[in-house]
């Protein structure tokens, strides 16, 4: 039903994202370095659950987005790209910030770092976009029923937004310590992000896909 290609495409997708900072990363590294690995984990779960809800949001309603005159279609892809343009210049531009930038922060219970995990990726505007503009980027109608081909594509970016933010919060205090003492490759790191992003942004823009194909 759905092709490797476009979960392989979707996952690194998601993979830059991910490497890209953002409310989730700051706000998961932060916390993993002020009050330890434990912390981080609990607002990863919380986050986990803010991913499973703008999925079962998203998934229900992508079949409609194929039903919308192409224009609408187009304006939405295009929209895609130009949401991974703008990340690319935010990592590569003079002064960007870096994804183990971090802030201090006070000790919070087991509630609240649930919640506040769940409440920083449900207003998160990065994950609102990869659902909405670039998910339905690597769905195809002729592979059969768009709303389950989405919910698996939405499983694969969870399972590697999860996988990506628990790496970075098991190892935030040592990145974020060689960083420190090693501004020369924390620069390559944002430049090396920056530029895969620009290459899905025009990958998305110029490939005439087989939704594009089926909506003309």
């Amino acid at each position: 039903m759905i092709g490797l290609g476009a979960i392989a495409g979707i996952a690194v997708v998601e993979l830059g994202m991910v490497l890209t900072p953002g409310p989730n990363m700051i706000y998961l590294v932060s916390r993993s370095i002020a009050q330890g690995r434990r912390a981080g984990l609990i607002s990863l779960a919380g986050v986990f659950l803010g991913f499973l809800v703008y999925l079962f949001a998203v998934s229900a309603g992508i079949a409609t987005v194929f039903a919308l005159v192409p224009e609408i279609y187009l304006a939405i892809k295009l929209a895609g790209a130009g949401y991974l343009l703008w990340l690319a210049w935010k990592a590569v531009r003079p002064g960007g910030r870096s994804a183990v930038a971090t802030q201090e922060l006070t000790q919070d219970g087991t509630r609240k770092l649930f919640l506040m995990g769940f409440l920083t990726c449900l207003l998160n505007p990065k994950v609102a976009i990869l659902y909405i503009s670039l998910l339905p980027q690597f769905v195809d109608p002729e592979r059969g029923h768009v709303g389950l081909q989405g919910l698996l594509l939405g499983l694969t970016q969870i399972a590697v937004g999860v996988a990506g933010n628990a790496f970075f919060i098991v190892t935030a205090g040592s990145v974020a310590g060689f960083f420190a003492r090693h501004p020369l490759w924390q620069r390559l790191h944002r430049y090396a992000i920056g530029t895969a992003l620009a290459g899905f942004a025009v990958k998305i823009a110029t490939e005439r896909t087989g939704a594009a194909v089926a909506l003309r």
